[in-house]
């Protein structure tokens, strides 16, 4: 099974109403607004779009807004992940039609071994015939998926990618000079998306992209094209957004530029907290400047 997701894929955010419901509205123009500015894929219930704060029945009523408003244009791929495994099992079981793929984060908090990690995700992919993204991100789990088991995962049939958020240039040149044919790697940091594509990146699940994805997919096509000077180029116009939009965490700032594009409200639900007023600021400054004149 080969690697579908190729190019700029957007972590979608999860719009919220005032009363903090999920506001289904501004997540259907979302929606819309990828389709129409270069998105290739969405993603559906990662991080970014506060999954941890998600009820089983409200991610899943995300989902069926999206796959409506979306209707088939783009593939679409859905976070299922976490540290239960066979709780996970049980879900990947029993998922509704109309998903591309799965993106699986790698076992937070409990820190498994190589091995834990490698039999974990022989599990998931026993319990699916969708097409799985791993997902490397130690900054979050507490613990890291080595080239080495990387590899060995590449080798199960319907385990067809790695989002890489590791920022470990090595590690990630490594994959890419030894996985499979078919086998694809994803950059799962933005800031450093363009040159992880020189070395063999496919493409990116990017939360920048929510904001700026006509941007963002110029961006990562003109990588992939070859056309190092156009990357570059939109690279270094985007980066201090990019930078400040993770400065005080994943969503607020994004959603910061979301709301001074009037596509959606800032609001999330806690643990997280409001952006500080100084940032938001600034984001909205580079928000325009950044804006089709």
């Amino acid at each position: 099974m080969n690697n579908a997701f190729k190019g700029s894929g957007v972590a979608l955010v999860t719009p919220f109403n005032e009363d903090l419901t999920i506001d289904f509205d501004a997540l259907k123009k979302l929606v819309r607004y990828q389709i129409d500015n270069g998105t290739d894929f969405l993603v559906v219930q990662g991080t970014t779009g506060e999954s941890p704060v998600l009820s089983y029945e409200e991610k899943h009523a995300v989902l069926k807004a999206v796959q409506t408003e979306n209707e088939g244009a783009l593939k679409i791929v859905y976070g299922v992940g976490g540290n239960n495994t066979l709780q996970i099992g049980e879900e990947l079981s029993s998922l509704p039609g109309g998903i591309d793929g799965i993106l699986s984060v790698s076992p937070y908090y409990s820190k498994p071994s190589q091995q834990g990690i490698i039999d974990h995700y022989k599990y998931l992919a026993s319990c699916t015939s969708l097409p799985i993204i791993l997902y490397n991100v130690p900054g979050r789990t507490g613990s890291n998926i080595s080239a080495d088991t990387t590899l060995e995962l590449a080798q199960i049939e319907n385990i067809v990618a790695m989002k890489e958020a590791s920022g470990d240039f090595d590690q990630i040149t490594s994959i890419v000079m030894n996985k499979p044919d078919g086998f694809g790697v994803l950059s799962g940091d933005d800031a450093i998306t363009m040159p992880l594509i020189t070395i063999g990146v496919e493409g990116v699940i990017s939360v920048v992209a929510n904001a700026f994805p006509s941007k963002f997919s110029q961006m990562v096509h003109a990588a992939i094209n070859g056309d190092i000077q156009t990357a570059r180029r939109i690279h270094f116009d985007i980066l201090p957004v990019t930078h400040m939009l993770f400065e005080e965490g994943n969503p607020g700032g994004v959603k910061a530029a979301l709301n001074k594009q009037g596509l959606l409200n800032s609001y999330m639900r806690q643990p997280l907290a409001p952006i500080s007023d100084d940032l938001r600021g600034r984001i909205e400054i580079e928000t325009q400047r950044l804006l089709p004149k």
